[in-house]
């Protein structure tokens, strides 16, 4: 009889920045941390959950920041896209290297590394237990990697996104300036929006709001956090309506 427990959710959605990727680095990938991801994401998959990503770009480039220096929006948004499918990739090598079956699917076509964003071959991916990993987007300048889990997510009928940080959770001030910080166990859409509490973008919060998708925010460096999550343990906050 197997020891693994059971998932509380059979298909979530995974949304972790750039950053994440980057460890004690002050850019690009950082192979050991990339490969730490991988296997939390593993141990989940091992309960039989099925797991869409999607995962920013900021550790290589970040639109906003294009732009603000100079560069034009749409084309700094696009490069931002790119870094996202950069991204992918390594996050792909890594899992499939524990054996995980992933697929890359970019929003933006490049049939020579990515498949083009189908929706039903996608659901057809989950339902083989293959890792989904959404990548350049929305294929949209002017909306985030956090606006695109959101929408990927409701399309592909995940039960609850995943926000992966540096915190276990959400608070309400920053808790790394602030000792006094309160965390919250559950919080809603709408205090998220009028108090700026910075979870996710506006965008991303009216729209998880519109389609009653929780999100659970938890701390991506806590060892074993996700699967702890999932089989009803750990510390997290949950974002509902």
């Amino acid at each position: 009889m197997s020891d693994t427990p059971k998932a509380t959710y059979n298909r979530v959605m995974l949304k972790i920045s750039g950053e994440a990727l980057m460890g004690d680095q002050g850019f690009g990938l950082h192979p050991p941390t990339v490969e730490r991801i991988a296997r939390e994401v593993k141990s989940v998959h091992d309960m039989g959950v099925e797991i869409c990503m999607v995962i920013g770009g900021g550790n290589i480039f970040r639109g906003l920041q294009g732009s603000a220096q100079g560069m034009e929006r749409t084309t700094a948004d696009y490069m931002g896209m790119l870094a996202t499918v950069m991204n992918a990739l390594a996050v792909q090598s890594a899992l499939e290297a524990e054996g995980i079956h992933t697929r890359v699917i970019s929003a933006i076509t490049m049939n020579e590394v990515a498949e083009p964003y189908i929706r039903r071959r996608a659901v057809r991916h989950l339902e083989k237990k293959r890792v989904c990993i959404f990548a350049a987007g929305t294929g949209n300048p002017y909306f985030t990697t956090d606006t695109a889990a959101t929408l990927r997510a409701s399309e592909m009928s995940c039960e609850a996104i995943f926000k992966g940080t540096k915190v276990d959770g959400v608070y309400d001030k920053d808790p790394i300036k602030h000792a006094d910080a309160k965390r919250y166990e559950t919080v809603s859409y709408d205090d998220v929006l009028a108090k700026r509490l910075g979870v996710m973008d506006a965008s991303a919060i009216a729209l998880a709001r519109d389609n009653n998708l929780p999100i659970i925010v938890f701390s991506l460096d806590e060892p074993g956090g996700f699967k702890g999550i999932l089989a009803g343990e750990g510390t997290y906050t949950r974002v509902q309506g």
